[in-house]
Order: structure tokens, then C-alpha cells, then sequence
């Protein structure tokens, strides 16, 4: 019997000592675990924060994601520690519909959506019975039609909650534009049989499309520039203040003062 006492207690140790080496509690975590995917955001991050996290003695571990809605799943249940691939609204859409707690802790660069067409060259050359496609989750829907009725093409109910306007809350369509929501990944593919589309900046990129072709962008608005995103119960944990601390860093504002062609709009408390 004490033979199998001394097990268990060296087999608790060891289990103790592998626990902190790992991190321990969230004010000794040294591994921040985030989700990769393709895109600017991961890259960004990878490229200019990683370095500055590593200085500091984290060590950051990538966990592939093939979309948001999978990334946000494995952040919500722990599995990695942040993602910095979404803006507010997502994140309230999916707390929403998930009963989640995702919290954003600070902005980051964003690549603003814009109107795109392979058959056009101005936003001029509108037409009566033309055909658009936009994104078909809510967020990103409703930002790109806040675009098309920033050029004038629509008008949007002025009570609508901007976050989340729909076609239905269109009240003049003077070009009578035939709206085609459609998954965001696919637009690009399908460019040619639209005469505009309307894409996000992350689409834009991953796309490969050249982002100083497009006819409009859109004015980014609070809820739709990207953040750094955790769980609430982590918001306050000095892993997660070292993210947003480098994000404000010199040395990231030097990053991007070298590295941004005009992809990138910066937020006023990032410069």
C-alpha cells in the first residue's frame, strides 16, 4: 500500500511539473497557442508580433484552422488561446449563436472590403438590371452593403442597425442590381460572371487579388475593424496583455511603416 502511495504521489508531481512547464496557471503561461489560417491576419501576426513574443520568453504554437467558424469552435472550448482573425461584429454573431464569450481585447491592422469587377473599370459604368455578389454571412454582409450604399448604388433603411442590415432593408435600388449572397471564398472564382462583386479584404488577399485594383472601399467602421480575440475569462491575463502590448509596440509600428503598400488600413491607436 505505501509502495502504491509513492506512485501516485510522484505520478501527481510529474503530472504538476508537465502542467507548469506547459504554462501553468494563466499569470505563468508561457505557450500561447493561436489558430492559423490563410489569409493577412495570421500572417501578420506571425510575421511581426511572434518576434516580439519570443523575446519575451513565449513560445507560440500554431494550430491549423481551414475556416473562422472552426476557429472561433476551438477557442471557445480552449484548444488554442486567441485567434486575430475576425472584427467585432463576428464575434458578437458567433457568441450569439454559440452562447459564447469571445471577447476582442484590442484592434488590429485591417484590410478594408472593396468593389471588384472583372468586366467594368469604373464604378460609373453601373447599369441598369446589373449583377452583384456579396458575402453571405451576416456581418461581412451587412458591411458590404453599407459599401454599395456608401457609391450611391442602394439606399438602406436609416432605423436598420448597421451591423446587421439585409437585403431586406434596402429601400431604393435605383439600377435595380440583382444581389447574389454567396459564400465569401467562393466570389473570386465567380468574379467573371458578375459585373461587380464585393469582397472582403482578407478574400482580396487570399485571392491573390491586387488590392489597389479595386473601384471603392468601404469606411471601416468600430465593429468591423479586426481584433485580438480571447475568451473573457482570459482577457486580463498578462499572456493576452503581451499581445495587445506588442501590437502598440514601436517595434510593430516600425513593421508596418516598412511593410504596408496600402493594403493595410491601421487603426488611429495603432500609429
Amino acid at each position: 500500500m505505501k509502495k502504491f502511495i509513492l506512485i501516485t504521489l510522484a505520478l501527481a508531481l510529474t503530472l504538476s511539473l508537465a502542467a507548469c512547464s506547459s504554462g501553468g496557471s494563466d499569470g505563468e503561461k508561457t505557450e500561447i497557442k493561436y489558430s492559423k489560417s490563410q489569409g493577412p491576419y495570421t500572417e501578420l501576426f506571425e510575421a511581426a508580433i511572434v518576434p516580439i513574443l519570443e523575446k519575451q520568453g513565449y513560445t507560440l504554437t500554431a494550430v491549423e484552422t481551414s475556416d473562422l467558424l472552426i476557429a472561433d469552435q476551438i477557442l471557445q472550448n480552449g484548444e488554442v488561446d486567441v485567434n486575430v482573425e475576425q472584427h467585432t461584429a463576428y464575434a458578437e454573431n458567433f457568441n450569439e449563436s454559440n452562447d459564447g464569450d469571445l471577447t476582442p481585447i484590442s484592434p488590429i491592422p485591417t484590410v478594408p472590403a472593396g468593389v471588384y469587377s472583372a468586366n467594368h473599370t469604373s464604378l460609373d459604368e453601373i447599369a441598369d438590371g446589373d449583377t452583384v455578389a456579396v458575402p453571405n454571412d451576416a456581418s461581412n454582409t451587412a458591411r458590404c452593403y453599407l459599401m454599395l450604399q456608401k457609391i450611391g448604388w442602394i439606399t438602406l433603411d436609416p432605423n436598420a442597425d448597421p451591423s446587421t442590415v439585409t437585403q431586406d432593408d434596402i429601400i431604393e435600388n435605383p439600377y435595380n442590381i440583382q444581389f447574389t449572397e454567396m459564400k465569401s471564398l467562393t466570389i473570386p472564382a465567380a468574379i467573371q460572371d458578375f459585373d461587380y462583386v464585393a469582397i472582403t479584404g482578407s478574400v482580396v488577399y487570399n485571392a491573390g487579388i491586387d488590392a489597389s485594383t479595386a473601384l471603392a472601399n468601404e469606411d471601416i467602421q468600430d465593429h468591423l475593424v479586426l481584433q485580438v480575440v480571447v475568451k473573457a475569462e482570459n482577457k486580463d491575463a498578462p499572456w493576452a496583455k503581451a499581445i495587445v502590448d506588442a501590437y502598440h509596440s514601436d517595434e510593430f509600428k516600425q513593421y508596418m511603416t516598412e511593410n504596408n503598400d496600402g493594403l493595410w488600413w491601421i487603426p488611429p491607436e495603432l500609429q
